[in-house]
């Protein structure tokens, strides 16, 4: 039997030392030095576990004892999570009481066998033009929000939520993962009115909080969203924000443990660390996980270790640029980075595909014909190729949108589109070689027909 009681060693910011008599914890297990919480990371010469603390170590100090639990940190799932807002120990941080559950699981765990897994080619419709055209979201599938600072991640992520939650028929949960106390309010009190809170879970590590806890907080999520897919059977929607802050945390975590940093600082584990979040979001034969993160480019440097790790684990990217944010055309969804492995014919249709590959085509042509107009001036183009400039940069207005989320700033409401009308609104301007209207006409509207009728 393993010693319960340990005492404390050594304590290096975040980082403590305990020595067991005899035979001591394992890793990942979850100790106590008085009410300060500890996952034991490592071991180190002489036997001491190195813990990582969860807590502030305010009044931890040499000497100190330190409770072995027997176990990993394990959080409360089933139907009595939905409807709060939690912590990385799954204790409630929304002023009710506790939830109330026999059920308890560790927060470690292997990702489902691949004999488990099943693909499904299903689209999960959001509402929002320019991603159901451009990079539709995959049903069981991992979804990333490109972006640098400021750019709208966060807004478009709300949107996405109050777009798809009202709709979804299994249970949905958010992550927040080191962001702002004032967003985690907002969103709560946004699901509140929305009356879509009873079949929500939030789960927070903020920003104010130790790198420990933001590096657990999301593994802590997927437990809860495993008991629902595997045990309930049910379709759970997994929203994070921000998967980069989990590699940030690894990264703070990796360098008060002491290990050597890797490529541009990053922890040597990246990689690993990396996958065991994201391979187990998956889809089974119980049921499916699809998951939308948002993920913050540092520096709006896509080279960067972390987004280039965090790329090749998605279905779809959703690229946001600063270029188009600075511009007004909001959301900044950049249509020649974005992408979607459900983007092809057998997934969406020959329409789908044909009129999305069109507008790639336009916009990317004009592209090439900016340098020319800042030079010389549209006048020195050809017919044809003015013809084009008038089609894309309607095509960027048109591919601009109201959300819900902001109409208390901008005064506008919400527009949620149906992909049909997406799809005849891109199908009309493409088709076009004069236009009526001004290209103003086009921004901030819904469906084409949305259109005010010509003074």
């Amino acid at each position: 039997m393993p010693d319960p009681m340990g005492r404390v060693v050594a304590v290096r910011g975040g980082v403590v030392d305990v020595s067991f008599r005899g035979q001591g914890p394992q890793l990942d297990d979850l100790l106590y030095a008085g009410d300060v919480a500890l996952q034991v990371m490592s071991f180190v010469e002489g036997g001491a576990a190195r813990c990582i603390a969860l807590d502030p170590v305010q009044g931890v100090g040499l000497g100190t004892e330190v409770r072995a639990t027997g176990g990993p940190v394990t959080v409360p799932v089933g139907e009595a999570v939905l409807g709060r807002m939690l912590n990385v120990f799954g204790a409630p941080i929304d002023g009710l009481p506790a939830p109330v559950t026999d059920t308890r699981r560790s927060i470690h765990h292997a990702p489902p066998p691949l004999t488990d897994r099943v693909l499904r080619a299903e689209v999960l419709e959001t509402g929002i033009k320019a991603i159901d055209l451009l990079a539709p979201i995959e049903r069981g599938g991992k979804t990333g929000l490109f972006g640098g600072a400021g750019v709208g991640k966060t807004v478009l992520l709300s949107e996405l939520i109050h777009n798809t939650v009202e709709h979804h028929h299994g249970v949905s949960l958010f992550c927040g993962i080191g962001e702002r106390s004032r967003e985690a309010e907002e969103l709560w009190r946004e699901m509140g009115e929305a009356g879509v809170r009873d079949k929500m879970v939030m789960l927070f590590g903020q920003m104010n909080e130790s790198p420990g806890v933001r590096f657990l907080v999301g593994k802590s999520a997927l437990t809860m969203a495993e008991y629902f897919r595997d045990d309930r059977e049910q379709d759970v929607l997994l929203l994070v924000d921000n998967i980069f802050r989990f590699v940030q945390a690894g990264s703070e975590v990796s360098g008060l443990m002491g290990r050597m940093p890797s490529r541009v600082g990053y922890q040597p584990t990246l990689a690993t660390e990396l996958a065991s979040l994201q391979e187990r979001i998956a889809s089974t034969r119980k049921g499916a996980i699809t998951s939308i993160q948002a993920v913050y480019v540092p520096a709006d440097d896509f080279t960067d270790p972390a987004a280039a790790h965090i790329f090749s684990h998605l279905s779809a990217s959703v690229v946001l640029s600063r270029k188009r944010a600075s511009e007004g055309l909001y959301p900044a969804v950049d249509p020649l980075a974005s992408a979607s492995v459900m983007l092809t014919p057998g997934v969406v249709g020959q329409r789908h595909y044909d009129v999305a590959r069109a507008v790639r085509r336009t916009l990317a042509e004009y592209e090439d014909l900016r340098d020319i107009i800042a030079m010389l001036g549209i006048e020195e183009l050809s017919a044809h190729d003015r013809a084009i400039v008038a089609r894309a940069r309607r095509l960027e207005r048109f591919l601009t949108q109201p959300f819900a989320t902001v109409s208390a700033s901008t005064g506008e409401g919400g527009k949620l589109v149906p992909l049909e009308a997406t799809l005849a609104g891109c199908e009309e301007i493409l088709a076009q070689v004069q236009f009526d209207r001004p290209e103003s006409d086009y921004y901030m509207i819904g469906a084409l027909t949305d259109l005010k009728e010509p003074v």
